[in-house]
């Protein structure tokens, strides 16, 4: 099983850098979708939303670089922590996320994002080595 997970790790975190580069610049292409889901009681959401959405891209690209990977992985760990209030906004308070393609998350989506971030954490961990 190690040596599967070993011969895994390279390739998956070229994966991994792709997905917060997508996500990243996807804060950018539909910033309402991601307003909609700052907590109320964070100032300024569509700043937060650029900002988390440079910090997406920053990480997705830093974790597939050699020299930076170990400070983007430990950077995607806080970003996966600072954005974790947002994914408990959504699943708590059933906020309807108007626009999202294939529509309104349900429930079980919502809270389902919560321990998935446990997940991506995980991932992230994996490249501070």
């Amino acid at each position: 099983m190690h040596a599967v997970l070993a011969r895994c790790k390279r390739p998956l975190r070229y994966v991994m850098g792709a997905l917060y580069v997508v996500a990243g610049l996807l804060h950018f292409v539909v910033p309402s979708l991601y307003v909609q889901i700052v907590p109320p009681i964070l100032p300024a959401p569509l700043a937060l939303v650029y900002l988390s959405g440079v910090a997406e891209v920053g990480v997705g690209v830093g974790v597939v670089v050699p020299r930076t990977r170990r400070y983007a992985a430990w950077a995607t760990i806080a970003l996966l922590v600072a954005v974790f209030p947002a994914n408990v906004y959504m699943a708590v308070s059933m906020v309807t996320v108007e626009g999202l393609p294939g529509g309104d998350p349900s429930p079980l989506v919502r809270w389902a994002r919560l321990p998935l971030q446990g997940v991506l954490i995980l991932w992230a961990y994996w490249y501070t080595d």
